[in-house]
Protein backbone atom coordinates (compact mmCIF):
# COMPACT_ATOMS: atom_id res chain seq x y z
CA UNK A 1 0.00 0.00 0.00
CA UNK A 2 1.31 3.73 -0.47
CA UNK A 3 2.46 5.08 2.12
CA UNK A 4 0.20 7.93 3.28
CA UNK A 5 2.68 10.65 2.22
CA UNK A 6 3.04 9.58 -1.06
CA UNK A 7 2.14 10.85 -4.64
CA UNK A 8 0.98 8.91 -7.15
CA UNK A 9 0.86 10.24 -10.81
CA UNK A 10 -1.61 7.82 -13.37
CA UNK A 11 -1.35 8.45 -17.20
CA UNK A 12 -4.06 7.05 -18.81
CA UNK A 13 -6.34 7.80 -16.03
CA UNK A 14 -9.21 7.18 -18.02
CA UNK A 15 -9.18 4.21 -19.97
CA UNK A 16 -10.19 0.76 -18.52
CA UNK A 17 -6.91 -0.15 -16.38
CA UNK A 18 -6.61 3.52 -15.42
CA UNK A 19 -10.27 4.41 -13.94
CA UNK A 20 -9.87 0.69 -12.19
CA UNK A 21 -6.24 2.33 -10.44
CA UNK A 22 -7.58 5.56 -9.54
CA UNK A 23 -10.34 4.36 -7.94
CA UNK A 24 -8.46 1.56 -5.62
CA UNK A 25 -5.59 4.37 -4.85
CA UNK A 26 -8.17 6.76 -3.84
CA UNK A 27 -9.18 4.19 -1.22
CA UNK A 28 -5.52 4.86 0.46
CA UNK A 29 -4.66 8.41 2.03
CA UNK A 30 -1.95 8.63 -1.14
CA UNK A 31 -2.58 11.86 -3.60
CA UNK A 32 -3.85 10.77 -6.47
CA UNK A 33 -2.79 12.75 -9.29
CA UNK A 34 -4.81 11.22 -12.97
CA UNK A 35 -3.42 12.61 -16.26
CA UNK A 36 -5.86 12.17 -19.29
CA UNK A 37 -5.73 13.48 -22.80
CA UNK A 38 -7.20 16.58 -21.37
CA UNK A 39 -4.48 17.38 -19.26
CA UNK A 40 -2.43 20.18 -20.41
CA UNK A 41 1.17 20.14 -20.68
CA UNK A 42 1.82 22.34 -17.92
CA UNK A 43 -0.46 20.51 -15.69
CA UNK A 44 1.42 17.76 -16.67
CA UNK A 45 4.56 18.68 -15.78
CA UNK A 46 3.49 20.04 -12.03
CA UNK A 47 2.22 16.83 -11.61
CA UNK A 48 4.92 14.80 -12.55
CA UNK A 49 6.95 16.89 -10.28
CA UNK A 50 5.40 15.52 -7.43
CA UNK A 51 5.35 11.95 -8.02
CA UNK A 52 6.71 9.61 -5.52
CA UNK A 53 5.69 6.91 -8.31
CA UNK A 54 4.57 7.06 -11.87
CA UNK A 55 2.02 4.65 -13.23
CA UNK A 56 2.32 5.21 -17.26
CA UNK A 57 -0.66 3.22 -18.74
CA UNK A 58 -1.63 5.54 -21.74
CA UNK A 59 -1.19 3.94 -25.04
CA UNK A 60 -2.53 2.71 -28.27
CA UNK A 61 -4.42 -0.51 -28.32
CA UNK A 62 -6.43 -0.74 -31.47
CA UNK A 63 -6.05 2.54 -33.43
CA UNK A 64 -7.57 3.02 -36.62
CA UNK A 65 -5.17 5.82 -37.20
CA UNK A 66 -1.63 3.95 -37.14
CA UNK A 67 -0.08 7.42 -36.10
CA UNK A 68 -1.82 6.85 -33.03
CA UNK A 69 0.84 4.81 -32.13
CA UNK A 70 3.62 7.26 -32.57
CA UNK A 71 1.72 9.90 -31.01
CA UNK A 72 2.20 7.53 -28.09
CA UNK A 73 5.94 7.31 -28.01
CA UNK A 74 6.00 11.55 -28.46
CA UNK A 75 4.04 11.48 -25.66
CA UNK A 76 5.93 8.80 -23.33
CA UNK A 77 9.15 10.34 -24.24
CA UNK A 78 7.60 13.58 -22.88
CA UNK A 79 6.69 11.98 -20.04
CA UNK A 80 9.88 10.37 -19.34
CA UNK A 81 11.60 14.32 -20.00
CA UNK A 82 9.01 15.67 -17.31
CA UNK A 83 10.23 12.31 -14.95
CA UNK A 84 13.86 13.59 -15.35
CA UNK A 85 13.42 17.08 -14.77
CA UNK A 86 12.10 16.24 -11.13
CA UNK A 87 15.04 15.17 -9.83
CA UNK A 88 12.90 12.67 -7.49
CA UNK A 89 13.58 9.59 -9.04
CA UNK A 90 10.38 7.82 -8.42
CA UNK A 91 9.39 4.32 -8.89
CA UNK A 92 7.49 3.89 -12.43
CA UNK A 93 5.17 1.41 -13.24
CA UNK A 94 4.60 0.42 -17.06
CA UNK A 95 1.72 -1.15 -18.55
CA UNK A 96 3.31 -3.06 -21.26
CA UNK A 97 2.35 -5.97 -23.42
CA UNK A 98 3.33 -9.88 -23.63
CA UNK A 99 3.09 -9.16 -27.40
CA UNK A 100 6.05 -6.44 -27.10
CA UNK A 101 8.91 -6.69 -29.48
CA UNK A 102 6.13 -8.93 -31.89
CA UNK A 103 6.78 -7.79 -35.31
CA UNK A 104 3.91 -5.87 -35.60
CA UNK A 105 2.97 -1.98 -35.23
CA UNK A 106 1.55 -2.85 -31.79
CA UNK A 107 4.29 -4.67 -30.81
CA UNK A 108 6.90 -2.30 -32.08
CA UNK A 109 4.84 0.25 -30.37
CA UNK A 110 5.27 -1.53 -26.75
CA UNK A 111 8.60 -1.96 -27.20
CA UNK A 112 10.00 1.62 -27.71
CA UNK A 113 7.70 2.68 -24.93
CA UNK A 114 9.22 0.15 -22.53
CA UNK A 115 12.70 1.15 -24.15
CA UNK A 116 11.89 4.93 -23.67
CA UNK A 117 11.02 4.53 -19.81
CA UNK A 118 14.20 2.38 -19.29
CA UNK A 119 16.57 4.71 -20.59
CA UNK A 120 15.31 6.56 -17.20
CA UNK A 121 17.10 3.99 -15.30
CA UNK A 122 20.30 3.88 -17.19
CA UNK A 123 20.66 7.66 -16.15
CA UNK A 124 19.71 6.87 -12.36
CA UNK A 125 16.42 8.65 -12.79
CA UNK A 126 14.08 6.48 -11.70
CA UNK A 127 13.69 2.66 -10.87
CA UNK A 128 11.35 1.24 -13.97
CA UNK A 129 9.69 -1.85 -13.67
CA UNK A 130 7.85 -3.21 -17.09
CA UNK A 131 5.08 -5.43 -16.84
CA UNK A 132 4.50 -7.55 -19.52
CA UNK A 133 0.73 -7.79 -19.27
CA UNK A 134 -2.30 -10.35 -20.92
CA UNK A 135 -5.14 -9.77 -21.69
CA UNK A 136 -6.83 -7.52 -18.73
CA UNK A 137 -10.31 -7.77 -17.61
CA UNK A 138 -12.90 -6.62 -15.32
CA UNK A 139 -15.59 -3.91 -14.55
CA UNK A 140 -15.30 -0.93 -17.21
CA UNK A 141 -13.65 -2.40 -20.29
CA UNK A 142 -14.58 -2.17 -23.24
CA UNK A 143 -16.25 -4.54 -25.53
CA UNK A 144 -15.96 -4.82 -28.96
CA UNK A 145 -12.56 -3.16 -28.77
CA UNK A 146 -9.19 -5.37 -27.58
CA UNK A 147 -11.16 -7.86 -24.82
CA UNK A 148 -13.30 -11.15 -25.68
CA UNK A 149 -14.18 -11.29 -22.65
CA UNK A 150 -15.91 -7.45 -22.39
CA UNK A 151 -17.32 -8.17 -25.19
CA UNK A 152 -19.10 -11.64 -24.20
CA UNK A 153 -20.22 -9.62 -21.12
CA UNK A 154 -21.44 -6.89 -22.83
CA UNK A 155 -23.32 -8.94 -25.20
CA UNK A 156 -24.41 -11.82 -23.36
CA UNK A 157 -26.05 -9.52 -20.81
CA UNK A 158 -28.51 -8.06 -23.20
CA UNK A 159 -28.99 -10.77 -25.03
CA UNK A 160 -27.32 -10.14 -28.09
CA UNK A 161 -25.58 -12.79 -30.25
CA UNK A 162 -21.55 -13.75 -29.82
CA UNK A 163 -19.06 -14.90 -32.31
CA UNK A 164 -16.83 -17.76 -31.55
CA UNK A 165 -14.59 -18.94 -34.37
CA UNK A 166 -12.58 -21.45 -32.68
CA UNK A 167 -13.49 -22.44 -28.70
CA UNK A 168 -10.12 -24.05 -28.42
CA UNK A 169 -8.17 -20.87 -28.89
CA UNK A 170 -6.16 -20.57 -25.88
CA UNK A 171 -6.03 -17.51 -23.83
CA UNK A 172 -4.01 -15.59 -20.99
CA UNK A 173 -6.34 -13.68 -18.84
CA UNK A 174 -5.66 -11.42 -15.92
CA UNK A 175 -8.22 -9.40 -13.40
CA UNK A 176 -7.74 -6.14 -13.20
CA UNK A 177 -8.16 -6.58 -8.89
CA UNK A 178 -5.81 -8.91 -9.13
CA UNK A 179 -3.07 -6.94 -11.31
CA UNK A 180 -3.71 -3.56 -9.06
CA UNK A 181 -3.17 -5.98 -5.88
CA UNK A 182 -0.26 -6.62 -7.75
CA UNK A 183 0.81 -3.22 -8.23
CA UNK A 184 -0.05 -1.60 -4.69
CA UNK A 185 2.43 -4.51 -3.42
CA UNK A 186 5.12 -3.83 -5.52
CA UNK A 187 4.81 -0.04 -4.46
CA UNK A 188 4.82 -1.26 -0.69
CA UNK A 189 8.20 -2.97 -1.40
CA UNK A 190 9.98 -1.60 -4.79
CA UNK A 191 12.77 -2.95 -6.84
CA UNK A 192 16.43 -2.48 -5.93
CA UNK A 193 16.91 -2.94 -9.78
CA UNK A 194 14.98 -1.80 -13.31
CA UNK A 195 13.60 -4.51 -15.47
CA UNK A 196 10.70 -6.63 -16.12
CA UNK A 197 8.11 -7.70 -13.17
CA UNK A 198 6.20 -11.29 -13.15
CA UNK A 199 2.96 -10.86 -12.99
CA UNK A 200 1.26 -13.34 -11.49
CA UNK A 201 -2.38 -14.73 -10.94
CA UNK A 202 -2.70 -15.11 -14.77
CA UNK A 203 -5.45 -18.00 -16.02
CA UNK A 204 -4.71 -19.70 -18.81
CA UNK A 205 -7.93 -20.88 -19.98
CA UNK A 206 -9.51 -21.03 -23.69
CA UNK A 207 -12.01 -18.90 -25.63
CA UNK A 208 -14.91 -21.55 -25.53
CA UNK A 209 -14.18 -22.61 -21.35
CA UNK A 210 -14.76 -18.11 -21.25
CA UNK A 211 -18.18 -18.22 -23.43
CA UNK A 212 -19.55 -21.19 -21.35
CA UNK A 213 -18.72 -19.91 -18.09
CA UNK A 214 -20.11 -16.32 -19.22
CA UNK A 215 -22.84 -17.80 -21.12
CA UNK A 216 -24.42 -19.93 -17.79
CA UNK A 217 -23.91 -16.97 -16.09
CA UNK A 218 -26.58 -14.98 -18.67
CA UNK A 219 -28.99 -18.24 -18.63
CA UNK A 220 -28.63 -18.48 -14.66
CA UNK A 221 -30.42 -15.46 -14.16
CA UNK A 222 -33.88 -16.83 -15.54
CA UNK A 223 -33.49 -20.27 -14.09
CA UNK A 224 -31.99 -19.36 -10.40
CA UNK A 225 -28.80 -21.01 -10.68
CA UNK A 226 -25.24 -20.03 -10.15
CA UNK A 227 -22.06 -21.85 -10.47
CA UNK A 228 -18.86 -21.69 -8.32
CA UNK A 229 -18.19 -18.16 -8.27
CA UNK A 230 -16.13 -17.54 -5.11
CA UNK A 231 -13.29 -17.84 -6.43
CA UNK A 232 -10.72 -18.09 -9.04
CA UNK A 233 -11.39 -17.61 -12.68
CA UNK A 234 -15.10 -18.03 -12.10
CA UNK A 235 -15.13 -15.03 -9.63
CA UNK A 236 -13.38 -12.56 -11.79
CA UNK A 237 -15.83 -13.41 -14.74
CA UNK A 238 -18.56 -13.60 -12.69
CA UNK A 239 -17.75 -9.54 -11.18
CA UNK A 240 -16.71 -8.49 -15.09
CA UNK A 241 -20.75 -10.14 -16.27
CA UNK A 242 -22.57 -8.09 -13.61
CA UNK A 243 -20.70 -5.24 -14.06
CA UNK A 244 -21.46 -5.46 -17.42
CA UNK A 245 -25.69 -5.39 -16.86
CA UNK A 246 -27.35 -2.36 -18.05
CA UNK A 247 -29.61 -1.20 -14.82
CA UNK A 248 -32.48 -2.03 -16.08
CA UNK A 249 -31.46 -5.68 -15.36
CA UNK A 250 -29.63 -4.38 -11.68
CA UNK A 251 -33.17 -6.91 -11.08
CA UNK A 252 -35.15 -9.86 -12.39
CA UNK A 253 -38.53 -11.33 -10.79
CA UNK A 254 -38.79 -14.71 -9.08
CA UNK A 255 -42.13 -17.07 -9.60
CA UNK A 256 -43.73 -17.36 -6.20
CA UNK A 257 -45.80 -20.59 -5.78
CA UNK A 258 -48.87 -19.49 -3.64
CA UNK A 259 -51.85 -20.94 -2.11
CA UNK A 260 -53.80 -20.97 1.35
CA UNK A 261 -50.98 -21.50 3.22
CA UNK A 262 -48.90 -18.87 2.78
CA UNK A 263 -46.34 -18.86 -0.74
CA UNK A 264 -42.84 -20.98 -1.51
CA UNK A 265 -39.87 -18.96 -3.29
CA UNK A 266 -36.59 -20.44 -4.73
CA UNK A 267 -34.28 -18.04 -4.75
CA UNK A 268 -30.78 -19.51 -5.72
CA UNK A 269 -29.90 -22.90 -6.60
CA UNK A 270 -25.33 -23.91 -6.56
CA UNK A 271 -23.86 -27.15 -7.76
CA UNK A 272 -21.41 -27.40 -4.64
CA UNK A 273 -23.50 -25.12 -1.57
CA UNK A 274 -27.40 -26.31 -1.87
CA UNK A 275 -30.11 -24.13 -2.39
CA UNK A 276 -31.69 -21.00 -0.68
CA UNK A 277 -35.15 -20.00 -0.90
CA UNK A 278 -38.24 -18.84 1.70
CA UNK A 279 -41.83 -19.33 2.52
CA UNK A 280 -44.55 -17.64 4.24
CA UNK A 281 -47.12 -18.86 6.33
CA UNK A 282 -50.90 -17.43 7.64
CA UNK A 283 -51.29 -17.56 11.40
CA UNK A 284 -51.95 -20.92 12.42
CA UNK A 285 -50.76 -22.55 9.43
CA UNK A 286 -48.31 -25.17 9.51
CA UNK A 287 -45.92 -26.42 7.43
CA UNK A 288 -44.03 -29.48 6.82
CA UNK A 289 -44.86 -33.08 7.92
CA UNK A 290 -42.36 -34.91 6.14
CA UNK A 291 -38.89 -36.45 6.65
CA UNK A 292 -35.39 -36.65 5.05
CA UNK A 293 -33.36 -39.46 4.75
CA UNK A 294 -30.06 -37.51 3.28
CA UNK A 295 -31.47 -33.73 2.98
CA UNK A 296 -30.51 -30.87 5.74
CA UNK A 297 -32.59 -27.90 5.71
CA UNK A 298 -31.49 -24.54 8.33
CA UNK A 299 -34.61 -22.27 8.68
CA UNK A 300 -34.27 -18.99 9.85
CA UNK A 301 -37.66 -17.15 11.17
CA UNK A 302 -36.63 -13.49 9.92
CA UNK A 303 -40.39 -12.05 10.61
CA UNK A 304 -43.05 -13.42 12.97
CA UNK A 305 -42.80 -16.30 15.32
CA UNK A 306 -42.84 -20.22 14.73
CA UNK A 307 -42.91 -23.36 16.76
CA UNK A 308 -40.90 -26.45 15.03
CA UNK A 309 -41.99 -29.96 16.00
CA UNK A 310 -39.69 -33.04 15.71
CA UNK A 311 -40.27 -36.59 15.82
CA UNK A 312 -37.78 -39.72 15.51
CA UNK A 313 -39.49 -41.63 12.64
CA UNK A 314 -38.47 -44.96 14.47
CA UNK A 315 -38.13 -44.53 18.12
CA UNK A 316 -40.73 -41.37 18.34
CA UNK A 317 -39.09 -39.21 20.52
CA UNK A 318 -40.35 -35.66 20.18
CA UNK A 319 -38.56 -32.25 20.34
CA UNK A 320 -39.84 -29.13 20.02
CA UNK A 321 -38.42 -25.29 19.79
CA UNK A 322 -39.99 -22.03 19.58
CA UNK A 323 -38.33 -19.20 18.00
CA UNK A 324 -39.27 -15.34 16.14
CA UNK A 325 -37.53 -12.90 14.44
CA UNK A 326 -36.92 -11.30 17.67
CA UNK A 327 -34.68 -13.93 18.76
CA UNK A 328 -33.04 -15.30 15.95
CA UNK A 329 -32.25 -18.87 15.89
CA UNK A 330 -31.51 -21.38 12.87
CA UNK A 331 -33.23 -24.23 13.28
CA UNK A 332 -32.13 -27.29 11.57
CA UNK A 333 -33.92 -30.52 10.24
CA UNK A 334 -32.45 -33.24 10.85
CA UNK A 335 -32.38 -36.84 8.89
CA UNK A 336 -34.57 -39.37 10.15
CA UNK A 337 -37.38 -36.80 12.30
CA UNK A 338 -40.42 -35.60 10.46
CA UNK A 339 -40.87 -32.51 11.39
CA UNK A 340 -43.03 -29.26 10.35
CA UNK A 341 -43.73 -25.59 11.28
CA UNK A 342 -46.92 -23.28 12.63
CA UNK A 343 -47.08 -19.96 12.53
CA UNK A 344 -47.65 -19.22 16.52
CA UNK A 345 -47.85 -15.68 15.94
CA UNK A 346 -50.80 -12.82 15.15
CA UNK A 347 -49.11 -11.71 11.89
CA UNK A 348 -47.79 -13.26 8.80
CA UNK A 349 -44.35 -15.49 9.25
CA UNK A 350 -41.30 -15.71 6.44
CA UNK A 351 -38.62 -17.92 6.96
CA UNK A 352 -35.31 -18.34 4.83
CA UNK A 353 -34.54 -21.54 4.13
CA UNK A 354 -31.03 -23.02 3.46
CA UNK A 355 -31.43 -27.04 1.73
CA UNK A 356 -27.92 -28.40 0.99
CA UNK A 357 -28.65 -29.71 -2.14
CA UNK A 358 -30.72 -28.84 -5.37
CA UNK A 359 -34.54 -30.41 -5.29
CA UNK A 360 -34.59 -32.74 -7.97
CA UNK A 361 -38.41 -33.81 -8.71
CA UNK A 362 -36.76 -37.45 -9.42
CA UNK A 363 -35.10 -37.70 -6.17
CA UNK A 364 -37.32 -35.66 -3.88
CA UNK A 365 -35.52 -37.09 -1.00
CA UNK A 366 -38.83 -35.95 0.63
CA UNK A 367 -41.43 -38.45 2.52
CA UNK A 368 -44.63 -37.08 3.51
CA UNK A 369 -45.39 -38.21 7.63
CA UNK A 370 -47.48 -36.16 9.76
CA UNK A 371 -46.25 -35.51 13.88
Amino acid sequence: MLPNTSTAVVTGAAGFLGRNLVVRLGETDARVLPLTRETSPEDEDRMIAAADVVFHLAGAIRPTDPTEFTRTEAYTRRVADAIARSGRRPLVIVSSSIRAGDDTDYGRNKRAIEETLLDLSRDGRATVAVCRLPCVFGKWARPNYNSVVATFCHNLARGLPIRVDDPAAPLMLLYVDDLIDQWRALVAAPPTQSGMVETGAIHQTTVGEVESLVRGFASGRASGRVGSVGSGLERALYATFVAALPAEEFSYPLAAHTDARGSFTEMLKTPASGQFSYFTAHPGVTRGGHYHHSKVEKFLIVHGEALFRFRHIVSGDAHEIRTSAERPMVVETVPGWTHDVTNVGDGMMVSVIWANEVFDRERPDTVAMTL
